[in-house]
């Protein structure tokens, strides 16, 4: 558990001069979980509070399985942008992609296509350019047809098999994450770390935060709910709230 309580250390995160971190998952964070990805946006008025936030905490992170190319369509360039679980990010201004990433993308492509005519009827192929996510929202029942075939196309090519919400994701083998991401950004803050995340992605960041923790650094575990959300996540927070709804709830009283 963090040292201070979950109220406190967030009211420790906007003190002047406290250079605190902020960072938060994309999907089932800030935006409700909907059954097209591409028609996933944040809640409204999510942006304006995050960018209002962005100048009062010493840095707010976004760090998504999403590409910055989406991440930068519905969110303002104030803040940080981790897109791909670390293999793209635009921070003050600047765009930098993971040296070993680009080597893997025609890779990433053919193995799209070949998902897209060889793939389980049903399951949706969104490619990410450096990453791909085979969906089964639409049809649970494949869900096991999905993993069975994500795991032989990434044997194949090289790649990592990754669970995420209703679907299976395939990456390069490359080793980041999420915790790598936050650890990263963290190194470059003294005061609190907190996350918020709603999924089995996000359990690299939480992990993140332990190893912060023993450092001695004050940590904030947050654990967006949902019906579809991992036990171990709940079970792991310091603080639970319920949905989209009530993360942003939570983030507007920090500006209360």
């Amino acid at each position: 558990m963090a040292e201070a309580g979950p109220t406190e250390l967030l009211r420790r995160l906007v003190e002047p001069g406290a250079d605190g971190l902020l960072a938060l998952d994309f999907d089932g964070t800030l935006a409700p979980i909907v059954d097209d990805p591409a028609a996933a946006a944040p809640l409204e008025g999510v942006p304006e509070l995050l960018e209002e936030l962005a100048s009062s905490v010493g840095e707010v992170a976004v760090v998504s399985g999403r590409p910055l190319s989406y991440l930068t369509n519905h969110l303002p360039a104030s803040l940080t942008l981790v897109g791909l679980y670390g293999l793209e990010t635009l921070r003050r201004g600047e765009v930098v992609d993971h040296p070993n990433a680009g080597v893997w993308r025609e890779t990433i492509a053919d193995v799209a296509r070949g998902a897209e005519l060889r793939g389980p009827t049903g399951m949706t192929v969104e490619l990410k350019g450096a990453s791909i996510t085979l969906h089964y929202r639409q049809h649970p029942e494949i869900a096991e047809q999905v993993a069975k075939y994500a795991r032989e196309a990434a044997e194949l090519a090289g790649l990592r098999v990754r669970p995420a919400r209703m679907s299976v994701e395939l990456h390069p083998p490359i080793d980041e994450d999420k915790g790598t991401s936050l650890a990263r950004l963290a190194a470059e803050h003294i005061g609190p770390v907190v996350f918020a995340g709603d999924d089995v992605g996000d359990l690299a960041a939480f992990d993140a935060l332990d190893a912060l923790e023993a450092e001695g650094r004050s940590v904030l575990r947050i654990a967006v709910d949902s019906t579809e959300a991992p036990e171990e996540l709940r079970s792991r927070a310091d603080l639970v709230v319920a949905g989209p709804e009530g993360f942003a709830q939570l983030l507007r009283s920090l500006l209360s």
